[in-house]
């Protein structure tokens, strides 16, 4: 199983990114996708995650209403969409995969992706 994260790099304030994460090896359709993110110092947290129908999405409190979160599993994709980012959402963005049916840990994560958000 492979997740590749793009779409990182460097904004302002106020400014947006989009991470796309590409997955393979895995019936993509049966999986819950989700995004965390790790902040230098930090422990890792949860950002967001989308149901393997994509249609239940969970946010953290902290990006609701900025980020938005999609898949397509014909492209076996999921993207997260990031608005009016701030400096505090400088970190490293993880993808990662759970099968549908199960909780707690997620079975499969990416490489990271950095985003930097400077005023």
């Amino acid at each position: 199983v492979q997740l590749v994260e793009s779409g990182g790099g460097s904004v302002q304030v106020g400014g947006s990114l989009r991470l796309a994460c590409a997955a393979s090896g895995l019936t993509f359709s049966m999986y819950r996708m989700a995004w965390f993110r790790q902040a230098p110092g930090k422990e890792r947290e949860f950002v967001s995650a989308i149901s393997w129908s994509g249609d239940r999405l969970y946010y953290a409190d902290s990006v609701k209403g900025r980020f938005t979160i999609s898949r397509d599993n014909a492209k076996n994709t999921v993207s997260l969409q990031m608005n009016s980012l701030r400096p505090e959402d400088t970190a490293v963005y993880y993808c990662a995969a759970r099968e549908y049916y199960r909780t707690g840990e997620y079975d499969y994560w990416g490489q990271g992706t950095q985003v930097t958000v400077s005023s």
